[in-house]
């Protein structure tokens, strides 16, 4: 059973994991791609994890296996679908991007996110 101390506050918890890295030259699209991650939380399936995510402004191309619930705290991005059409979101945004989404991301402003992720095929 789980109790009050197995709540995670990102405030005052210390990540479990913290990577700072650039999306892949081939997935690149424009920009410095610099990204940093903070995850605070995965279960133990290792199918879903909760964290802080921040970028500077670039662009790349992304292909999403898992599903993801994001609330955007600072800063713009696009996400752009192979059709192109696109959606803008902006701080105090909270979105799903759905497992099989296809396209580009793009930081237009430097932006932090909270994020929780569902991986579907693990």
């Amino acid at each position: 059973m789980k109790t009050a101390q197995d709540i995670v506050l990102f405030g005052r918890s210390v990540a479990q994991t913290s990577d700072t890295f650039c999306a892949p030259a081939e997935r690149r699209i424009s920009g410095g791609c610099q990204q940093s991650m903070n995850n605070f939380y995965s279960d133990e399936t290792g199918q879903f994890h909760a964290g802080l995510w921040s970028g500077g402004v670039g662009a790349w191309r992304v292909k999403y296996t898992e599903h993801e619930f994001c609330t955007l705290l600072e800063g713009r991005v696009r996400l752009t679908d192979t059709a192109g059409h696109s959606v803008e979101l902006a701080a105090g945004d909270h979105f799903v991007i759905p497992a099989g989404f296809e396209g580009i991301w793009e930081v237009l402003e430097p932006a932090r996110k909270t994020y929780a992720v569902f991986e579907v095929d693990r």
